[in-house]
């Protein structure tokens, strides 16, 4: 009978940690709201200032128009002759691609949420070899052009300042039918002698443009050989893309990285003729926040059932060996307080830095359950212990979560060592006896 009671205990037990993950997964719901807020402040920004910034170019675009003759057959079976008219345009990559420049961060506030903006001064020097373009019967080719991609041209800040072999050409909104590099920028060039084709000299370009974007820059390495350089003062960058920096230094000034992409290596100027993805084959840089408080968050949020089991499992120590009686309100008192310290810290770190919000969260709950337990084990020194076991914890929980790298190592090492502690201090408990003994 009397081991059928504890039986029953631990099924009680059992039934509440259950019933806490109701209110922990309500927790993480509104971690998840509030980073979904974050995104839409992202969003906000970039409808209103410029979003993330990709440039591709710059390239030289010849367009053209095919008329051929040909014959079809109507409805009733006669043949007649129509002219067909198909339009497209020749396509020329630089030999060479430089692009260089600073970006110059900064931050927009949306309600609590900061968004990384920044202006980018850059410089890109561009050189073409001559090309020949092919005479076909029928196709008649148009003004040349040079054309720049910008994914939002919204960014512009000022008149690009455009130069073709030292002479200053003035920019025209577009990027003409060469649609593929999205939205941008196109200058014409002297057109052919002959309209049926001819040769595109070689030539030189130069461009100097003042960019606002916000998070991140990618920049697509059309050339056969491309050298890209980017420097910034804010300390925390994201290197992503198809290519990772050659060169980089990172440090509490800020950055500096540099690519070297061979057309050999990258299958940028493929997808540009066959107008693919050209994302997937660019560089980029992101502007990120190394301490994200609503990730971390979530992440301490993943334990809270750990902290509640390994609590409960030192209640019900407690009441098997030195005999107490604890409350099944009393465990759900406990765990609620656990559970709120998770509330506590996600709403503190919207207004402080991630690790101070940690802080005083951890102070409140351990200090409210010192207080609570000092009277609920029936002596201040066993609340007390509950408390110094709590401390550790929590910071077994922010090693985890600063130590993004160790967080798995990190976590089965504390369980094994949680685990075989437990294993020692109970190895000589006669559980039969104890189960006997309960009131």
């Amino acid at each position: 009978m009397k081991s059928l009671k504890m039986l029953l205990r631990f099924a009680i037990v059992g039934g509440l940690i259950l019933l806490l993950l109701i209110p922990l997964m309500m927790i993480r719901g509104v971690i998840s709201e509030r980073s979904a807020y974050r995104d839409e402040a992202y969003s906000r920004v970039a409808e209103s200032r410029a979003g993330t910034q990709r440039l591709v170019g710059p390239v030289r675009v010849v367009p053209w128009v095919e008329r051929q003759q040909v014959e079809v057959v109507d409805a009733q079976g006669n043949k007649k002759t129509e002219v067909q008219i198909t339009e497209g345009h020749w396509l020329q990559v630089p030999t060479s691609l430089d692009v260089n420049g600073e970006l110059v961060p900064s931050q927009r506030s949306v309600g609590l949420f900061k968004v990384p903006v920044y202006s980018w001064n850059g410089t890109l020097k561009a050189s073409f070899a001559a090309d020949d373009y092919p005479v076909k019967a029928g196709r008649s080719y148009g003004q040349p052009y040079v054309a720049l991609g910008v994914s939002d041209a919204r960014g512009l800040v000022g008149t690009p300042d455009l130069r073709v072999d030292g002479k200053q050409l003035k920019l025209q909104p577009g990027v003409g039918t060469a649609s593929v590099l999205g939205r941008g920028l196109h200058a014409p060039l002297a057109s052919f002698a002959d309209a049926s084709g001819g040769t595109l000299a070689a030539s030189s370009v130069a461009l100097d443009i003042r960019l606002d974007g916000s998070r991140a820059l990618s920049v697509v390495p059309v050339g056969d050989d491309n050298h890209i350089a980017l420097r910034s003062t804010w300390p925390h960058p994201s290197f992503s893309g198809a290519f990772l920096p050659n060169e980089r230094r990172v440090d509490g000034k800020g950055f500096d990285a540099r690519w070297a992409v061979s057309s050999l290596a990258s299958d940028a100027q493929r997808q540009l003729r066959s107008e693919g993805d050209l994302d997937a084959q660019a560089v980029e840089v992101s502007l990120v926040d190394p301490i994200d408080a609503y990730t971390q968050a979530d992440r301490a949020s993943k334990y809270g059932i750990l902290f509640v089991v390994l609590t409960f499992v030192g209640f019900i120590l407690f009441e098997l060996i030195k005999s107490l009686r604890i409350h099944p309100l009393q465990y759900l008192m406990v765990g609620l307080a656990l559970a709120i310290f998770f509330l506590l810290l996600i709403s503190l770190s919207e207004h402080i830095t991630f690790w101070k919000a940690y802080l005083v969260s951890a102070v409140a709950c351990i200090g409210l359950q010192a207080v609570y337990l000092a009277h609920v084990l029936g002596h201040w020194k066993r609340g007390l212990g509950f408390a110094a076991m709590l401390t550790l914890l929590y910071g077994a929980l922010y090693g985890l979560l600063v130590s993004e790298n160790n967080a798995l190592l990190m976590g089965s090492l504390l369980l094994f060592v949680i685990l075989a502690l437990a294993m020692w201090v109970t190895r000589r408990v006669d559980w039969y006896a104890l189960g006997a003994e309960l009131k």
